[in-house]
């Protein structure tokens, strides 16, 4: 199941499965999928048929989140199951205002708050990347709104499906009739066929057959949406009949192990536009280029547990009538978390720091470039599991903006002290944390948070931290 590159469908994890099935919308008039009615056919298909585990599953149903922690939560208890795992994702794709990324709208989602109120894409590959191969599969029936459907259509399939093992399809959004125009409402014809056929079948067919049967009897592959069929980590699609347009520009160069999907021709030309001036001395090596799919402007943030990541130096807007200029630097953010998702940490710091030195000399240490790459670094210390150095970066993040004049409550300074806090709760040694606790008390005490009684929880455990440990 999951990463499996034959397409049998057969498990390499054995064991109880685990599926979570998801359908999410924004309320009212924004929403552009009844992505509800596609549970009653899934939880109407028996666990081990659904998830091809003769042990049996677990399935979990969450219908309409509204925060994007809450599905952060599931996807960790998906992700730390140590049997098969599949994820069903019903709903739409939007992308934040600020970094273009995509994201899956959820119940209190607004074309203005999509970076905060809905779960963004890359938290999902996150996730569910760090597992086994050939353990996790992730089935999706998606409409992509106007913001989204440009650059998804440009970047191909690869532009959702980089880390994962992704079946399904993605359609644009229903055209506006009527007048005053009026959008129909898509529905769920692929979760419907796809479960059709569990349900009829006396075991579950392989995923890739599944899948094409799903999509024909879905009357889905003659029309503009896009079809995952479910192509692995490693393997490249072929390069869409068309050039990317400008649109694509935003969904640039995806972090994670799909990182050496892409010809390395394509890599070089995405190195050559990336170059951010002449650099003097030779850069450390980089692995092979990743796919132009979709990148953020910054690299991929963790998904923090206190609050939506709030990713920083995003270009911005083009002028009207002017179009978007891809990220610079997205080749070499891909190729760093390709590096550090990959457990290459040494050399993804090698070449975090190879930058990072060329921002401090070229524009000083309070520039924004050189705060942008203590966040990377930040990040990777995360993924290389340093929450001690990772909670010291990202407080130095937090001091440097508040140096800047950015104001306590900005969204950047709040996301660097809720991560400092956040990574701090993972330090084991004693001492280590309790040194930490004085300056994240301090930070505490200026940038409370949204979260009510952070300040307190950080005081409680440094009292503990101060206490005598307990020997038994």
């Amino acid at each position: 199941m999951g990463n499996d590159r034959s397409g049998t469908g057969a498990e390499t994890v054995s064991g109880p499965g685990y599926a979570l099935l998801l359908a999410a919308g924004p309320a009212g008039r924004q929403r552009l999928m009844d992505a509800a009615a596609a549970l009653p056919q899934l939880a109407a298909v028996p666990p081990a048929a659904l998830l091809g585990t003769p042990g049996g599953a677990s399935v979990v149903q969450l219908v309409d989140p509204a925060d994007p922690q809450t599905v952060l939560t599931h996807l960790r208890t998906a992700a730390a199951h140590p049997g098969p795992v599949l994820v069903h994702l019903a709903g739409q794709l939007t992308l934040d205002a600020k970094q273009r990324l995509p994201h899956l709208a959820l119940a209190r989602t607004t074309p203005r708050t999509a970076r905060y109120t809905a779960l963004p894409w890359h938290w999902l590959a996150a996730e569910l990347g760090r597992r086994p191969p050939g353990s996790t599969v992730v089935v999706a029936d998606l409409v992509a709104d106007e913001t989204a459907w440009p650059p998804l259509r440009a970047a191909g399939p690869s532009g959702l499906a980089a880390g994962l093992t992704l079946y399904g399809t993605v359609v644009p959004a229903p055209p506006k009739r009527g007048a005053p125009p009026k959008r129909g409402m898509a529905t769920p014809d692929y979760s419907r066929a796809f479960a059709g056929l569990l349900r009829g079948a006396a075991e579950r067919p392989p995923l890739a057959l599944l899948h094409q049967r799903a999509a024909m009897e879905a009357g889905l592959g003659s029309g503009p949406e896009l079809l995952l069929d479910g192509a692995g980590p490693g393997e490249a699609y072929p390069a869409p009949d068309a050039a990317p347009g400008p649109e694509a520009a935003g969904w640039a160069g995806q972090t994670g192990p799909a990182g050496a999907a892409r010809s390395a021709g394509a890599a070089g030309a995405a190195g050559s536009a990336g170059a951010a001036g002449p650099v003097a001395v030779t850069p450390p090596r980089m692995p092979p280029g990743p796919p132009e799919s979709f990148l953020s402007a910054d690299p991929r943030p963790a998904p923090p547990s206190l609050r939506p990541p709030q990713p920083t130096h995003a270009p911005l807007p083009p002028p009207p009538g002017r179009a978007p200029v891809a990220d610079p630097l997205a080749a070499t953010h891909a190729a760093i978390f390709e590096a550090a998702n990959s457990g290459r940490h040494s050399e993804a710091a090698s070449m975090a720091a190879f930058w990072e030195q060329k921002a401090l000399r070229a524009a000083g240490p309070r520039s924004d470039e050189a705060i942008h790459w203590l966040e990377v670094r930040a990040d990777l210390s995360r993924i290389a599991g340093d929450p001690a150095r990772a909670c010291e970066l990202w407080l130095a993040v937090a001091d440097a903006r508040l140096g800047n004049g950015e104001p306590v409550g900005h969204p950047e300074v709040e996301g660097a002290v809720d991560r400092a806090h956040h990574q701090w709760q993972f330090v084991q040694d004693r001492a280590r944390a309790g040194a930490l606790a004085l300056p994240l008390m301090e930070l505490r005490s200026r940038v409370p948070g949204r979260k009510p009684g952070a300040l307190e929880a950080v005081r409680r455990r440094a009292e503990l931290l101060r206490a005598p440990a307990r020997t038994r």
